[in-house]
């Protein structure tokens, strides 16, 4: 965790490297038999294996060495790679998500070794730096490398438990599309003493478009967006409820008055297993201390997308373009780009793999 193996930013190049060979480092000396550092287009993938275990399923264990990025810095109440334990928890950038589970594996490996001598089956790592990233060195490495990650259950270790001291199965994942919007008004920023009123400001367009992906009970507006949605099984349904669950507790924990989501579902239900839509940043126009009366040119939104099963990122993404467009009135020329994708994932809880977990 004292590593700063920020994936996205190019500054850290040097880190992500030094944060590969650590891993690899760490894998030899809990005893794996095989232990490679790949060099991709992008940053190292490191993968091991033992295989002591004849006739024995073997599992591969996925993980990431890569982090976000930490600003705004000044809102850490300690420095973000420097560790440290408060009540009994750790506080450092990819403490969860995702050094410290992938640690964890390893070290439970490494007891194995020591306690038993041996493991009770077969077992594969492949820790990527690129997750944050969107994974596209993994996809062409995936893709080249079939038979080397033959296995019979893959492991995922960027989950968490439910709450302390209950064991915790994760058998889905939401998938992702995230969109930059921009918007272009006048050719340059102007004066709005002198051309309010006569020319769009595309900061108040922007915002129009994006009020209008939700309607007055939290659904997402775009058109065909919920057409291949997995629905929850009453059994899953029942499970979520058995859980203990305060809302009270969870709104007090964010630091809200209250929560807010698509209405007709639970929290746990909306966090899991619905779709959604965020706005996550806006860019444009004066942002600095003090006043300035300008008509912004140009205006930027990040807008991301939690997928469920069974919503294809592709087809998604069409749809978003297509409504954001039909959306911006012909005042404003409007781009619409894709950066990233992921599918989302669910494995049948009666897999023989879940049921032995």
């Amino acid at each position: 965790m004292k590593i700063p193996s920020i994936s996205t930013l190019p500054e850290y190049k040097n880190e992500i490297e030094h944060c590969a060979k650590f891993v690899a480092e760490n894998l030899e000396k809990i005893g794996m038999s095989r232990v490679e550092i790949f060099k991709t287009e992008g940053h190292p993938v490191v993968y091991s294996e033992w295989l002591g275990a004849p006739g024995k399923p073997t599992v591969l264990v996925y993980g990431h060495y890569d982090v976000q990025p930490v600003d705004p810095v000044e809102l850490w109440n300690s420095p973000p790679f420097e560790p440290v334990i408060k009540e009994g928890k750790i506080f450092a950038r990819g403490a969860t998500d995702d050094k410290g589970q992938l640690f964890v594996h390893l070290k439970s490996v490494e007891a194995f070794f020591k306690t038993e001598g041996s493991l009770p089956l077969n077992i594969k790592f492949l820790i990527e730096g690129e997750e944050e990233i969107a994974s596209e060195s993994l996809r062409v490495f995936l893709k080249n490398n079939t038979d080397l990650l033959k296995c019979d259950a893959v492991l995922v270790s960027d989950t968490s438990l439910y709450a302390a001291g209950v064991p915790t199965l994760t058998y889905g994942l939401r998938g992702l599309s995230y969109f930059e919007v921009e918007m272009e008004g006048p050719n340059r920023d102007l004066h709005s003493g002198s051309f309010g009123g006569s020319v769009a400001n595309p900061i108040n367009i922007l915002s129009d478009v994006i009020s209008k992906l939700h309607d007055k009970n939290g659904r997402i507006t775009i058109p065909g967006f919920y057409d291949d949605v997995l629905k929850l099984s009453k059994k899953e349904r029942e499970n979520f409820k058995v859980l203990k669950f305060s809302e009270k507790e969870y709104a007090k924990d964010l630091g809200v008055s209250e929560l807010s989501g698509e209405k007709g579902f639970t929290t746990l239900e909306r966090i899991w297993a619905r779709p959604t839509l965020d706005c996550n940043g806006i860019i444009g126009g004066f942002t600095g201390i003090g006043a300035k009366t300008i008509i912004p040119s140009k205006v930027t939104a990040k807008i991301s997308m939690r997928l469920v099963p069974s919503q294809n990122s592709v087809k998604i993404a069409k749809q978003f373009a297509r409504y954001v467009k039909k959306l911006a009135p012909k005042s404003v020329k409007i781009k619409v780009t894709e950066l990233h994708s992921g599918q989302p994932g669910i494995t049948p809880i009666e897999n023989p793999a879940n049921v032995a977990a």
